[in-house]
């Protein structure tokens, strides 16, 4: 599914690696996480272009209402009362007929059967519900009941209700959901034009050696929002099936670049002896587990580098190992760059390495040297790679 994939480009790490007294956080965001992927996982199975959902739609347009449950097995068959079994294939169009008559329609469990019809549900009445009418109630006791998705589709309202694991989503229009996509992609392309400005900014200043702690989080800063609007439009995507397509093309082009991006900006600022990959992993994770509040104040955002959350930490002169910079020179293989970070011990060691000093580094042949020194210079003289 196109969501499935745009959420690998997002970079989201692991929580659970947070550590280092971010438990608590991570576990947050942990909950976070799992709770989207939840609902993304149950709104999958209603995305325009499936069967199901034409069904459903023809419902709407009918104006009958109707109730499904979308499994069967022996939790469901006993408190099923009435109708009739019929063990015929899905098909949008029976769903629509048979939704015709009060009772509900009963799916196999992979949905690609209609068990039964007209049925009776009989679920425990002990059950919570905070619905009031007799359909939603049915639908809210019954997912409780046999851990299984029961749909209500509103005959009155024209609301279709997904009830599953104690939870209730309402399966929207896409022109609704389209809608407000657009307007976080609009957001989206302004975080991506003030991400291109001040990753070009601080690229310069690492070349003076002018860089700041500041400088550095700012441009985490702008890489943490397009994440979280990223997210919201990826979320749109998986709900919006065939007709995400292009929503989901202009997502990737904007954000294919930033996951990479920002394992670069930590791996080349985080304070350690040598930024190993579980100490980067942990890093990332911590700044997972941000919530939107802890995203307005700059200095929240240096604890996870390893500073300390205060505004005198922001004018910290910084140096980078070079990792971001190196990475933008063509035809250097990424795994040729750590034995030159660790040569020349940072971007200032490697500005001032002659081609030479290049090629005494194990792996580095001339012609690698050449493109490394090459690329360095124009950076240097302020053009790109």
């Amino acid at each position: 599914m196109a969501g499935r994939w745009v959420s690998g480009l997002l970079g989201r790490s692991n929580s659970a690696a947070a550590g280092d007294g971010s438990a608590a956080s991570a576990n947050d965001g942990a909950a976070r996480d799992n709770s989207a992927n939840a609902r993304r996982d149950v709104l999958s199975r209603f995305v325009p272009g499936t069967q199901l959902r034409d069904g459903i739609d023809r419902i709407l347009r009918g104006r009958t209402g109707g109730l499904i449950v979308l499994g069967y097995d022996d939790r469901v068959e006993r408190i099923c009362d009435g109708g009739f079994e019929l063990d015929v294939e899905f098909a949008p169009t029976r769903l629509r007929e048979l939704s015709k008559m009060d009772g509900a329609v009963v799916l196999s469990t992979d949905g690609t059967r209609i068990v039964r019809a007209n049925v009776h549900l009989v679920p425990d009445p002990a059950l919570p519900t905070v619905e009031s009418g007799t359909r939603h109630k049915a639908a809210e006791r019954t997912a409780a009941h046999t851990g299984y998705p029961v749909v209500s589709v509103s005959r009155s309202t024209g609301l279709v209700t997904v009830y599953t694991h104690g939870d209730r989503y309402l399966v929207e229009d896409s022109p609704l959901i389209l809608s407000r996509a657009n307007q976080a992609m609009a957001t989206l392309q302004r975080y991506r034009a003030r991400l291109d400005e001040v990753t070009r900014r601080l690229s310069a200043l690492e070349i003076e050696d002018f860089a700041t702690l500041r400088d550095v989080l700012t441009v985490l800063h702008c890489l943490e929002l397009m994440r979280r609007t990223a997210g919201e439009i990826d979320q749109a995507v998986a709900e919006l099936g065939v007709d995400g397509r292009q929503l989901a093309l202009q997502l990737t082009e904007l954000v294919a670049d930033t996951a990479q991006l920002r394992r670069l900006l930590v791996r080349d600022y985080l304070v350690a002896e040598r930024a190993g990959e579980p100490r980067i992993d942990r890093a990332l994770a911590r700044l997972d587990a941000f919530g939107e509040p802890e995203l307005l104040v700059l200095a929240d955002l240096a604890p996870p580098l390893g500073y300390p959350a205060t505004l005198e930490a922001l004018d910290t002169p910084v140096g980078p190992r070079g990792y971001r910079l190196l990475a933008e020179i063509p035809r250097v293989p990424f795994r040729r760059v750590e034995p030159l970070v660790d040569a020349f011990g940072g971007l200032r060691g490697l500005l001032d390495a002659t081609q030479a000093d290049l090629e005494t580094v194990d792996g580095i042949t001339p012609a690698t040297a050449r493109r490394i020194r090459e690329g360095l210079s124009r950076h240097a003289a302020g053009g790109d790679c």
